[in-house]
């Protein structure tokens, strides 16, 4: 016997009632029942009991499911208690018959002595255990255990027809008196993982085996309790074939025949001519586990294998099956992905036959048939398969079995009667056979329980590949058969393939590897080669400009510091530093167009900055209008720089210095421990990333990069540098996709379809002013100044309430408290002694009376809230933590038992960033960070069914509890979102402070510390105060609204990023990264030593114009304790507008604009000028709530996919509107001609050329110039008209090129309609 079929055997259960299957309600409920102990008089001392736990119907008088016994125990008396039998034992079963009449039936067994005949079992009594209550819920799980009374008597007695419900109600039950069990009840959400293994109604113990879950963990033996699965095994079955002996036409010729006679039986009707055929062969295949089946079995249709010779369907059936006969074969291969390597696990297989009337199969109803032209099915044969070891792919050949024997299918199986032909053909074949063969992924083989026992546990295979999306699972309803349903349903769900007859060599096989983003390099942005030293003219211009000096904290000037060797950084200088004060001052000073930077868009007018420094808050300046010098023409490739001069709300310039000038100051009096070093470390390592934005059309202009550690001082009273910085935009063009094998191979992914380009050059003044750090006079010291982290437990001596008195620092240094009036304290107070003003004196001292009564009254209305606040302050201890982004707060506290006895203490946190950390390596890891000395104890908590942890206090024991403040949200002052939304007034504070600007909102958790009946017995109450965060790197994304971003960004070498540690044991560390939007999906994976490690971001977009801004934080310690850098997301989601376009030509479209609320003059702004043109092209009014067109004309320069950004832009308020991404897939026109020739470089008066041109048609034409090129190439006349079959000649004049190499300029001829006529390729060698 097989395993299969010891389980299947061992676990048949009995079904509900029939009224109960026919109104079941979806849905099951998972119970657990706890039986602890049996006690009472009428337990004999040394005698041995058994429960028995069986689940019955009281509406229907019914028992159904499988009864559990219990193991045998004996029972113990301690007098003065009476006799107990302890079990101890757990039950589970989940059951959808919620109804109150739905019960489960505890019967005590003992066992008595027979003399030399043995022993014999005898009920002694039995009780009732309700699941759900009246209203078919479930019953209310009661915290404590519930004694279950008990009745005499066995309880076969709930099958009497006087049995009355309910029992309380029947006179012929008596109660056990003395007497009781010991039980719990409660659901069980856990079970529900393992629906689909454990059968309904089926009650079992969790000491026993369920086929598919993984042993429990160490000592425990419970596997029910919190279930885990095994991972399931995915096989394929092909080439299935079922053979019926002697033939196939014999054995349907014999069924139909009985079948045929038994329903002219039932009509009670004599021969009629007609007889009975098969309309369709169907296989049921599904996985069970002894149990039940995993999921349904899938159906599919088998054909005889003569309908499949003409298809030449290779390898569907042996020559030797072929001579012992007919075979039924299926054209298609099973799919079984739900498969587990467990013994109990099997394949099952059920042949079914669907028949009808041969009258009815020509669509002729049989005459007096009470059925109708409902067609009729009859289960034919099942086996078995329980797979075995095996690797690759084998033949399995497996009997087939009928007749009434027990199946997992529940159905009625037809027998061949034993006076048959078939039965001369001997035993062995005579129920037929079915083969197949089974096969798995290459990395992927069948073993056996015992194999995956002796494996470790963490080394799981994985799943083979899939070859298809798996088939749909149809059941087969056995409708009852009457009238109303015609025609059968071909019910195959595995042919994928509309050819009729598909073969088994006709499936795909998915390829082993899926398409990849391309992944972009994070980088960022080279702060160190972007800067470049500026020569004495330009020093001497911008000292003429009248920029506002720096002084220093002696009010003189601060000289330009040259730029020290970054190996020369000193952390001792810094420390030892009398000026330990940071007064950080920025200069914005002028703004100049790159050189290079020719045809790509058009120059601003206006500018304005977004960046941030350091935690302080994000910083969008004012609009800077560009005022040009009147200094004469610089020498070199360079363009004069434009100074910045601020513009005021009404568009006027500012009459102040030009320039724009920040301050920071960082005070030690407002940073937290220790942070003195980081900010010093940050300005050592980090550099400052600013986004310049055009003022006038929002467009972003390009970003910057600027190292920061020319900021330390180094022991010098104060620095100054000055930087010219390249500005430079990052254009991602379409997302693209690598396939093939080069994806599978390590470094062939690049970052692909980046483009960067240089745009200008902007002049920045940094300067560090020193300052002396002095306490105020009369202010406490700061509390962030302690160092240590055990928050302690308050003696209660002297607590005060707070509002109740007012202390004051006495001059002996003792504390001195004044009761203040009660009308100070309790504003309720107040408003109801002043609602009414007296008049004359005898009112006003009628009027006094009645103040004191009702401040009397009032005083014992709050008397005792009064004294419920006094004590819980008593206990309470504030804790104030400065929370930042990704980075976790370890504080302990240190928690005292102050009762002479022990307790169990539990810890309650109403906020889910506050953690009591649990893990000991957690807790060691945070003390090595932290630098404390307080032990690590062990297995210090115990977590309850609800996960609150507890711990054990000894009689006045003081313990240390471990605490951990995370949070990966951003404040919401932190996530105003920079850029082109609009400009804020934020941006006009030149002065910024990080104790007084830096802080968020300030929000209050409270810790419980509770004993038993919920007395607390300490309370902690912590301050969070949100700080803002550093910003290694921004990443800013232009993607089409209400779609999904999916990017794939490359993390950089590890030892490049700012604090990685130096030398760390075992190579490169596993990164790991958070998200601070939970509803973004955010993953990186190792993929082993030496690779490369990627960021996987999949982000949802809004509506347009909406800028979604998100942060990622980048650890290296599994704990994430501090992250080592902070990533800066901006998602601007634009209206998607594709177009298919020609290189030269003019593709012209419209969009629909739709008015605000309020009229608005707007203005249409686009990247590219050069290329998208707009009409109207100025500003215009756009009416509220109106529509109005916008036409647009686009004409590219270069093939390939790009996009181009449209803004439409309020001129007034400087608001963006609306924003439109246009995705262009532009292609090459034909070149009818090519030319080349050579020219000298570095520089020249350039070349004129000529080319002639023929009109092809016999009328004339006017025709238009254009090239990709203007910067190389000038027409002489930008359009001509020309006669028919007339030749005119073209005037091209080539400008001069600074570097030697070659260059393909395209010549577009437009017609009239500006539509491509012909197009010329001008190769061009500068030599």
């Amino acid at each position: 016997m097989s395993e299969w079929e010891k389980v299947f055997l061992q676990n048949l259960a009995l079904p509900p009632h029939c009224q109960r299957r026919r109104n079941r309600l979806p849905g099951s409920t998972a119970f657990r029942c706890v039986l602890k102990y049996l006690e009472g008089a009428a337990l004999t001392q040394g005698a041995e009991y058994q429960l028995r736990l069986s689940l019955f119907d009281a509406t229907y008088h019914h028992f159904f499911g499988r009864t559990w016994r219990s193991s045998w125990r004996a029972a113990c008396a301690a007098p003065p208690r009476l006799a107990r039998a302890a079990f101890n034992e757990t039950v589970y079963f989940h059951t959808s018959l919620n109804h109150p009449g739905i019960t489960a039936v505890v019967e005590v067994v003992a066992t008595a002595g027979k003399g030399d005949r043995g022993s014999q079992h005898l009920s002694c009594g039995f009780g009732l255990i309700p699941l759900f209550g009246s209203r078919s819920e479930v019953t209310d799980p009661a915290t404590e255990d519930r004694a279950l009374k008990l009745y005499h008597g066995t309880p076969r007695a709930l099958l009497h027809p006087r049995f009355q419900d309910p029992m309380e109600k029947n006179k012929y039950l008596t109660v056990m008196e003395k007497s009781h069990l010991q039980y719990s009840l409660k659901p069980h959400k856990p079970l529900e993982t393992i629906f689909h293994l454990l059968p309904e109604n089926l009650l079992i113990s969790g000491l026993q085996t369920v086929p598919g879950l993984l042993p429990v963990h160490g000592d425990a033996s419970d596997c029910l309790q919190k279930p885990r699965l095994m991972k399931p095994v995915t096989c394929y079955l092909e080439r299935l074939s079922v053979q019926l002996y002697p033939s196939l036409e014999e054995f349907e010729e014999e069924l139909l025949d009985l079948l045929n006679s038994d329903r002219l039986l039932q009509a009670n009707a004599a021969p009629d001519g007609d007889g009975v055929v098969v309309r369709e062969r169907r296989l049921h295949i599904g996985v069970h586990n002894g149990l039940r089946f995993v999921q349904v079995p899938q159906v599919a249709v088998l054909v005889p294998e003569a309908e499949t010779v003409q298809g030449s369907c290779p390898g569907v059936l042996g020559s030797g099956a072929r001579g012992a006969g007919q075979a039924l074969v299926l054209r298609s291969r099973i799919h079984l992905s739900e498969m587990v390597p467990h013994p109990a696990f099997g394949v099952c297989f059920l042949l079914e036959y669907v028949f009808c009337a041969s009258g009815r199969a020509g669509g002729k109803a049989l005459p007096g048939s009470a059925r109708g032209e409902a067609a009729d099915m009859c289960s034919v044969r099942w086996a078995i398969w329980s797979p075995v070891l095996g690797a690759g792919e084998e033949k399995v050949v497996l009997p087939l079995r009928g007749g009434a024997h027990r199946g997992p299918c529940q159905a009625l199986v037809y027998q061949t009667p034993p006076s048959s032909r078939s039965s001369r053909q001997g035993k062995h074949v005579e129920s037929g056979t079915v083969q197949f063969h089974v096969s798995t992924d290459s990395e992927e083989h069948i073993v056996t329980a015992a194999e995956i026992l002796r494996k470790d546990r963490d080394e799981s295979e994985k799943p083979p590949t899939p070859l298809l999306s798996p088939p749909a699972l149809l059941q087969t309803a056995a409708s009852p058969r009457g009238p109303g349903e015609a025609g059968i349903t071909h019910l195959e769900a595995d042919l994928g393939s509309l050819d009729p007859e598909p073969c088994a060599g006709d499936q795909l096989r998915a390829l082993p590897f899926a398409p990849l983003q391309v992944p972009i390099a994070a980088m960022g942005l080279q702060a160190g080669s972007s800067r470049t030293p500026l020569s004495r003219a330009s020093l001497a211009r911008l000292h003429a400009a009248g920029f506002p000096e720096i002084l220093d904290h002696n009010q003189e000037p601060v000289e330009i510091s040259e730029l020290a060797d970054p190996a020369s950084f000193s952390p001792q200088l810094e420390e030892a530093d009398p000026l330990q004060g940071n007064e950080i001052i920025l200069q914005f000073l002028a703004f100049g167009r790159d050189a290079q930077d020719g045809a790509e868009g058009t120059w601003p007018r206006t500018i304005f900055l977004t960046f941030q420094f350091y935690r302080f808050p994000p910083v969008t300046t004012p609009r800077l209008q560009l005022v040009s010098t009147d200094g004469g023409p610089v020498a070199g490739p360079a363009v004069p720089a434009q100074f910045l001069v601020r513009v005021n709300e009404d568009g006027t310039l500012g009459t102040g210095p030009p320039g724009l000038q920040l301050k920071y100051m960082v005070d030690p009096a407002f940073l937290r421990p220790g942070e003195q070093r980081w900010f010093v470390r940050y300005l050592a390592e980090h550099s400052l990333q600013i986004d310049i934005w055009d003022g006038d059309s929002l467009l972003l202009v390009g970003s910057a990069a600027v190292k920061l550690e020319p900021l330390l001082r180094q022991g010098r009273a104060a620095v100054k540098t000055h930087h010219e910085l390249e500005v430079a935009t990052t254009e991602y063009e379409p997302d693209m996709t690598v396939m093939g094998r080069e994806a599978l191979r390590h470094g062939a992914l690049r970052p692909l379809g980046v483009r960067v380009v240089v745009r200008g050059r902007l002049h920045l003044c940094l300067a560090n002013v020193g300052h002396l750090c002095e306490e105020t006079p009369g202010q406490p010291p700061s509390p962030l100044l302690s160092r240590s982290r055990t928050v302690p437990t308050p003696d209660g001596a002297g607590s005060i309430p707070a509002g109740s008195w007012f202390s004051l620092n006495a001059a002996s240094g003792g504390r001195v408290s004044r009761a203040r009036r009660l009308a100070e304290v309790h504003g309720e107070l107040v408003a109801v002694l002043r609602s009414r003003r007296p008049e004359g004196w005898q009112e006003q001292r009628a009027r006094h009376v009645r103040d004191l009564q009702i401040i009397d009254a009032y005083r014992e209305h709050i008397k005792g809230e009064s004294i419920s606040q006094m004590l819980s302050q008593a206990i309470t201890t504030t804790h104030t933590v400065h929370a930042v982004l990704g980075t976790a707060e370890f504080f302990e506290f240190a928690l005292k038992n102050p009762y002479g006895v022990q307790h169990t203490v539990t810890i309650e946190v109403d906020h889910p960033e506050l953690s009591v950390i649990l893990d000991p390596r957690e807790w060691r890891h945070f003390k090595e960070l932290t630098k404390s000395v307080t032990p690590v104890e062990e297995e210090m908590f115990h977590l309850r069914d609800d996960l609150r942890p507890q711990v054990y206090l000894r009689p006045n024991e003081t313990v240390r509890i471990p605490f951990k403040y995370q949070t990966f949200s951003a404040d919401p002052a932190v996530v105003a979102v920079q850029g082109p939304a609009g400009l804020g007034t934020s941006a006009d504070v030149a002065t910024r402070s990080l104790g007084k600007s830096g802080a968020g909102r300030t929000k209050h958790i409270q810790v419980s510390f509770q004993v038993s009946g919920g007395k607390p017995i300490a309370l902690l109450r912590v301050k969070v105060e949100p700080q803002p965060h550093v910003v290694d790197q921004t990443f800013r994304f232009y993607h089409p609204e209400l779609t999904f971003l999916k990017k794939t960004i490359r993390l950089p070498p590890w030892h490049t990023l700012p604090g990685a540690p130096v030398g760390m044991p075992g190579g490169e560390p596993e990164m790991f990264v958070r998200c601070s939007d939970p509803d973004i999906i955010c993953e990186t994976k190792n993929m082993g030593p030496g690779e490369p490690q990627d960021v996987f971001l999949k982000v949802a977009g809004g509506p347009s114009p909406q800028i979604k801004k998100f942060f990622v934080a980048i650890y290296t310690d599994a704990w994430l304790a501090v992250p080592v850098q902070i990533w800066q997301f901006y998602l601007h989601s634009l209206q998607r507008l594709d177009v298919s376009c020609t290189t030269g030509q003019l593709t012209r479209l419209s969009l629909l604009l739709r008015g605000t609320p309020a009229p608005r003059r707007v203005q249409a702004f686009t990247s590219h000028p050069q290329e998208l043109e707009v009409d109207p092209d100025g500003a215009f009014l756009l009416p509220a709530n109106g529509i109005q067109d916008l036409y647009v004309g686009v004409r590219p320069r270069r093939a390939g996919s790009r996009f181009i950004y449209l803004n439409l832009v309020d001129v007034e308020s400087h608001q963006l509107v609306s924003s439109w991404l246009l995705c262009l897939s532009c292609r090459q026109p034909l070149i009818s001609k090519a030319f080349e020739i050579s020219l000298p470089a570095g520089g020249g008066r350039g070349c004129n050329k000529r080319i002639t041109y023929t009109n092809p048609y016999p009328s004339p034409r006017l025709y238009f110039l254009c090239t990709n090129r203007p910067d190389l190439l000038q027409f002489k006349e930008d359009s001509f008209e020309v006669a028919g079959g007339e030749v005119y000649t073209i005037g091209l004049r080539f400008a001069p090129s600074q570097g030697v190499g070659e260059e393909e300029i395209l010549i577009h001829i437009n017609d009239h309609e500006d539509k491509n006529e012909e197009t010329f390729c001008v190769k061009v060698l500068y030599q």
